[in-house]
């Protein structure tokens, strides 16, 4: 298909799949393109995805970004998931070391140009996956920021010239909770000490009570995005 064509099928399959259950909208994707991947974070968000991913299509590519900066339960987290699925996640890195990033800009990049940092430790290696695929699925949900209340379950993504699902993105907070409790999906015990939203260890805090859910990324910054969905 040319830009046109895709652009009309993800108008068309948008309205086409807003009815329809995440479990559903993933099989289609699935059924759809065989050149797809998930992106995993290994948040909330991303753990029921995958848990779904494997009643419907256990074969899918998952891969993750994996920053070197990431939190130690993060890391853990994957790995139980390794155990309990049997799964094998694709390890997607920067092409700098945290040391040669040190060297070729300056020591903790991110209290300086968390832009710069997250281009080089996320955007650069997304997009350089990214460009083996047709389609990719996303965990992001309409209510977790202003930037992504429009989101729509199937996009065609510009930015990385391949087609978008966002499965969960009319679900809530509550929703994806119940999905983790209702069957006994692996999480990470940081949601459960005030970090509704995990990134990298340097640029995540705590969210006190009554703070946006995005808060506490990149705190005492205007960036509430790292550039990988808009």
């Amino acid at each position: 298909m040319n830009l046109l064509e895709k652009e009309d099928f993800a108008r068309v399959k948008a309205e086409e799949l807003e009815h329809l259950s995440a479990e559903e909208v993933i099989r289609f994707a699935t059924q759809q393109y065989s050149s797809l991947t998930f992106a995993c974070s290994f948040g909330a968000e991303d753990v029921v995805i995958v848990d779904m991913l494997q009643h419907i299509s256990p074969d899918t590519d998952i891969f993750y970004l994996d920053t070197d900066f990431h939190f130690k339960e993060t890391y853990e987290t994957r790995d139980r998931m390794v155990d309990r699925y049997g799964l094998d996640f694709v390890r997607v890195s920067p092409l700098l070391t945290p040391e040669e990033q040190d060297a070729k800009h300056e020591p903790k990049l991110w209290t300086i140009d968390p832009n710069l940092c997250c281009n080089i430790r996320k955007v650069e290696p997304l997009t350089r996956n990214l460009s083996r695929y047709d389609a990719w699925i996303t965990g992001i949900r309409r209510d977790q920021a202003p930037t992504r209340a429009n989101s729509k379950k199937v996009e065609y993504d510009y930015k990385f010239g391949l087609m978008k699902f966002n499965p969960l993105a009319d679900w809530t907070s509550e929703d994806v909770w119940k999905y983790i409790r209702d069957n006994d999906v692996i999480y990470n015990p940081l949601h459960d000490r005030n970090f509704p939203s995990i990134g990298c260890e340097q640029c995540t805090r705590q969210v006190m009570p009554g703070e946006d859910p995005r808060a506490g990324r990149w705190a005492g910054n205007d960036k509430t995005e790292c550039g990988l969905h808009k």
